[in-house]
């Protein structure tokens, strides 16, 4: 099995998360190094058409969209099972990655990529503004789910925790953590997923 990513990339993070919390340690890692457009080149475009991490072969399959890859990974790996058995909790998992992908990240990422990501010139506060204003509205229903339940998908961890934690560490490290802080319950929840081995593993 090879893992195509980049250790700082928050896709590539959900992968090798994954692959830590199933407690599978003989795949490859392969660097595709984001800073020189690698991702870009002709050899990379012929396995992932879209340029992007990460990207998975596994024994003569491959794959790309981490999301997809994180599903493949638990259904494919002898270890704790991250998808939920009881179908309500499986529903509400795949609830929270869909709210994580539409309602979150986007607004997440205008935050990161103004505040940690650019290079040069003065960060954009109209778009910090407006993703400060996104995360808030998303975090509030989340901080409501979590009064009554210790993880996204019920008491138990699962691929939806997996999803945010990249996106949380990142708006961690931005002058907007208090997003995450000043509401009680996801600031709980958060330093308990960001203390697990796996991600203690992956952003070490």
């Amino acid at each position: 099995m090879k893992v195509y990513g980049h250790p700082m990339s928050t896709c590539t993070r959900k992968v090798l998360t994954t692959l830590a919390e199933k407690g599978h340690t003989s795949h490859e890692f392969v660097l595709v190094d984001l800073m020189k457009g690698e991702q870009k080149s002709p050899q990379y475009l012929a396995k992932h058409p879209f340029g992007v991490v990460p990207f998975l072969e596994d024994d003569g399959f491959s794959m790309y969209e981490s999301r997809a890859i994180i599903r493949y990974l638990d259904a494919r790996l002898p270890g704790p099972k991250l998808t939920p058995s009881d179908y309500p909790s499986l529903g509400r998992m795949e609830q929270w990655i869909s709210v994580e992908q539409s309602n979150f990240t986007p607004h997440c990422m205008d935050i990161v990529r103004e505040l940690v990501f650019k290079q040069g010139g003065k960060p954009d506060l109209d778009k910090v503004n407006k993703g400060r204003d996104g995360c808030a509205r998303a975090l509030d229903v989340v901080d409501r789910a979590l009064l009554s339940q210790g993880h996204l998908a019920g008491d138990l961890f699962s691929l939806a925790d997996i999803c945010w934690l990249p996106y949380l560490q990142y708006l961690s490290m931005t002058p907007h953590a208090s997003l995450i802080t000043e509401r009680p319950h996801v600031s709980s929840w958060w330093r308990r997923i960001s203390a697990r081995p796996s991600w203690k593993k992956v952003t070490g």
